[in-house]
């Protein structure tokens, strides 16, 4: 190991933010990839050695248990001007290692890719040069995917299906790890669960501008995957957050109060069904299902509208205590001077 190599112990040192020149930062999480680690940061000096950026690779051993760490510190002892390594103390999944690089990365414009080698680091300049046209996020989409098709091409494009509908972002593949963003649209929100898939939501909902390019996916060559079907089951659970996130936070009672009045809108057909069999035939209501059921869906409704003011009133002491905007600017033209928000 040489001098220059720096390991920080203490979890609770902050991120290093300093004013170095790094403009593009890759972040790679790496889980029990030993023997892709020294295969990829190769490939990656040979993508990037050549463009006209400075850049670091900012890889995050998520807990590995064969060796990965040890490969990682001695890449970076061999090469510490452009590899910084990030040792989590045990395995916290795929998105805590990806928030983790991002808060100790450098470079305004942050790369992401997995760390398996099926993500080829020659796709990263075509995504900078996409940044460069003015675009704020630039997803990859692995058209020719090299998977298996039961258990992870046709869940996942069914999970990009339903992604893309619900939250108004249509892309191809948000499953896709290896994308490009500008250090602005990842700020203002944390990761959590599977929710490193869903940050083109979240980017296009605060107004960055997205677009898709297509690249290249390779078969894995050592090891196995770590994900099977249940991811699909959580990535599903996390996109009714991300709905609620982007659509309901700032106006909760819109959510719970129109469900409310939905329900109260059943309990009064119930009543006046109710009503209706009670003037024309005669017939005993209070002692019907319906009537029962009526009276149900009226308590609901009534709770839902309540836990809607409820909401509301977190949400708005949550952002006037820490004097949060409703809004994201994306710059200030001032005579000659533009300056670019977060």
């Amino acid at each position: 190991m040489t001098s220059k190599k720096e390991i920080v112990h203490s979890s609770l040192i902050p991120p290093l933010r300093s004013d170095s020149a790094v403009q593009v930062s890759v972040v790679i999480p790496i889980y029990n990839e030993m023997q892709s680690v020294p295969l990829l940061h190769k490939a990656l000096h040979d993508a990037l050695g050549t463009y006209p950026v400075n850049w670091e690779v900012v890889f995050v051993d998520d807990g590995s248990r064969d060796g990965s760490l040890q490969a990682l510190e001695i890449i970076a002892g061999q090469d510490p001007d452009h590899t910084r390594v990030v040792a989590l103390r045990r395995n916290f999944g795929q998105t805590a290692a990806i928030s983790a690089g991002i808060d100790y990365a450098e470079g305004d414009i942050i790369v992401l890719m997995d760390g398996d080698l099926q993500n080829d680091p020659a796709d990263i300049p075509m995504l900078l040069d996409k940044i460069n046209e003015g675009y704020d996020l630039v997803s990859g989409w692995r058209k020719s995917r090299q998977d298996a098709f039961i258990t992870r091409t046709f869940p996942s494009r069914i999970a990009n299906w339903l992604i893309s509908q619900v939250t108004g972002v249509h892309l191809h593949d948000y499953g896709c790890t290896l994308k490009a963003y500008r250090r602005e649209v990842l700020t203002g929100f944390r990761l959590y669960g599977e929710m490193h898939r869903f940050i083109p939501a979240y980017a296009g909902y605060v107004g960055a501008r997205v677009t898709e390019v297509v690249v290249r996916h390779h078969p894995r060559r050592f090891g196995h995957t770590n994900y099977g079907l249940e991811r699909t089951v959580k990535v599903i659970l996390d996109l009714f957050t991300v709905k609620f996130l982007s659509g309901y936070v700032h106006k909760p009672i819109y959510l719970f109060g129109g469900f409310g009045m939905g329900l109260i809108g059943l309990s009064g057909t119930g009543f006046l069904y109710l009503a209706y069999r009670k003037l024309v035939f005669g017939a005993v209501t209070t002692t019907s299902p319906i009537f029962l059921l009526s009276i149900m869906l009226t308590v609901l409704g009534v709770q839902s509208i309540l836990m809607g003011l409820i909401a509301e009133i977190v949400v708005r002491t949550y952002h006037e205590s820490q004097s949060k905007p409703i809004y994201n600017v994306r710059f200030v033209i001032r005579g000659e001077e533009t300056q670019h928000g977060a």
